[in-house]
């Protein structure tokens, strides 16, 4: 097998044609490097090497992702020699668990913000100040968007047009997309952020900082919010991913089409779009009251 050059090959081939982002190219080299390294210390192939990894509890999505990844690079390195391939020697049919995306209430959303907007009312410190100004305007465009933590973070000066409401969103896989901001506190809370933002002068272009002034991590953003569920006393499994399912859901419970949520979440596949429909209890329960033929039988 030709291992460490051909990897690098692929992946130089992958970043020039294939415009994928960053984090994808590190996952390609860690799938890769995981399974080259199983077939040294135990041999066998592609149809072992998944067995082994649902002998060690991977979930079927990561197994599926590591096949995916591992189709590409033969797919690359055999390009003259399909007969070599060993992936087309095999055939996979892996059933993809279902997992409802998690969602936290609006009930608990209003707490979160309404525990934010205390907080600033009551901060007196210039710290304090910046602190909750910053963390405002960001949970709140969790909320108001849809929009992933890596997004929030990777959001530019020249990505926000307050003056039209638009914002330019940079998502997986270089895909660009346009939101609009439609609640006007949001808008707001975003104004106050960047006209205190303004004041402190950072030397990069990123909308958020953390308290060095260096641009925030998504690990950042996630130990904001999760200082900020527990002080709103919502559920305390929540992550910032919950806003964004929480954001969907309730796009599709108000009568939301799915297109139009699909390219507002910026996915490639509107079946993962479908996902949110299925915890969309409140439109569920308008159509059987209205529609369940039971409801009215025998009266």
């Amino acid at each position: 097998m030709k291992e460490n050059v051909g990897m690098t090959e692929f992946i130089a081939h992958c970043k020039i044609t294939k415009n994928l982002s960053d984090k994808t190219i590190c996952a390609y080299k860690q799938d890769i490097a995981d399974y080259e390294r199983y077939v040294e210390e135990n041999g066998g192939n592609p149809m072992t090497y998944v067995s082994y990894m649902f002998d060690t509890h991977h979930k079927v999505s990561t197994i599926k992702r590591h096949l995916a990844t591992l189709h590409q690079y033969f797919k690359y390195i055999y390009r003259n020699d399909k007969l070599a391939n060993p992936m087309l020697q095999y055939e996979f049919h892996l059933k993809q668990e279902k997992v409802l995306p998690r969602t936290i209430t609006v009930r608990e959303v209003k707490k979160l913000l309404t525990t934010l907007y205390k907080i600033r009312d009551n901060a007196v410190t210039p710290f304090a100040t910046f602190q909750i100004t910053r963390d405002l305007a960001m949970i709140d465009l969790l909320c108001s968007t849809g929009m992933r933590i890596g997004e929030v973070a990777a959001m530019t000066l020249d990505d926000i047009d307050l003056r039209s409401r638009i914002v330019l969103i940079h998502g997986k896989g270089k895909k660009e997309r346009l939101i609009y901001l439609s609640c006007n506190e949001t808008v707001a809370n975003i104004k106050n952020w960047l006209s205190l933002r303004g004041s402190m002068r950072p030397d990069h272009p990123f909308v958020f900082f953390n308290r060095h002034k260096g641009p925030i991590s998504i690990h950042g953003i996630e130990d904001i919010f999760n200082k900020y569920k527990r002080l709103a006393d919502i559920n305390i499994h929540a992550t910032p991913h919950y806003l964004r399912h929480t954001f969907a859901t309730n796009l599709l419970a108000n009568g939301s089409d799915l297109r139009s949520v699909q390219e507002i979440l910026g996915h490639s596949n509107v079946s993962i779009t479908e996902r949110y429909t299925e915890v969309t209890t409140s439109r569920k329960i308008k159509v059987l009251k209205k529609f369940n033929y039971r409801n009215n039988l025998l009266n």
